[in-house]
């Protein structure tokens, strides 16, 4: 049976927006990610949907958050776990936070850090939630700024999981000098990862999507699925 053509929006923490549409299953969540160079240090941001901060909790081992804060229009909540690495004889004390707003959220992890700390980072950027994501924007007064563009990261059922951010001189440049398979999303290129798995590689109008096949993933399909794709991206 025919799949309806679809669309979907979806905000990356830096604020381009990314719009899937074609005759696919997009309903599937999304994340972001963004690293942020605060005084100095480089800092990761991850968005998603109000579930992924329990999500992170859970897997660190955390069982509750320790304190909850009112913060810029949301709840930011905090926990602190500890891991020990038995090779090394390390022991770790990382800093677990989430700040929490009516449909999204954003979590971060610091090591070895206060909540002072904490809020020190995130005084240098404002949250902002919309109705297809969270954003954030960086302070460059108070030290805080951009690292690399967002990334927006979601799977769809049969192609892999895309990971996509915008197309910049830089990435065009990594580009193979050989022509790829024209796509309607744009034009397709296939290589190996380092352990031999295979990955696609899109470059449309004004973004640049990998493509990471998952277990669901006919390989000779995925020109055949993204053919029915359309990815567009804009502030």
């Amino acid at each position: 049976m025919a799949v309806a053509t679809t669309s979907v929006a979806h905000r990356a923490m830096d604020g381009r927006r990314f719009l899937l549409s074609g005759p696919l299953d997009l309903s599937a969540p999304f994340t972001s990610v963004v690293e942020l160079t605060v005084a100095g240090r480089l800092h990761e941001f991850t968005a998603g949907s109000v579930g992924l901060a329990d999500e992170l909790a859970q897997s660190l081992g955390v069982t509750r958050f320790d304190e909850e804060l009112t913060y810029q229009g949301g709840a930011l909540l905090i926990a602190r776990a500890r891991s020990y690495d038995p090779q090394i004889r390390l022991s770790e004390e990382r800093l677990v936070a989430a700040w929490r707003g009516r449909r999204y959220c954003l979590v971060t992890q610091l090591y070895g850090a206060s909540t002072s700390d904490l809020l020190a980072v995130l005084r240098t950027v404002r949250i902002a939630e919309h109705e297809d994501g969270l954003a954030v924007r960086p302070d460059t007064r108070a030290g805080s700024r951009f690292a690399a563009p967002a990334t927006v990261i979601k799977q769809v059922p049969g192609l892999g999981l895309l990971d996509m951010t915008a197309l910049t001189a830089e990435r065009t440049r990594q580009l193979p000098s050989w022509r790829g398979l024209s796509t309607r999303a744009g034009e397709l290129f296939r290589d190996d990862l380092a352990d031999g798995k295979p990955y696609f590689v899109l470059a449309a109008t004004d973004t640049w999507v990998t493509v990471l096949p998952l277990a669901d993933t006919v390989l000779d399909q995925v020109p055949t699925l993204l053919d029915r794709l359309r990815v567009q991206s804009g502030k």
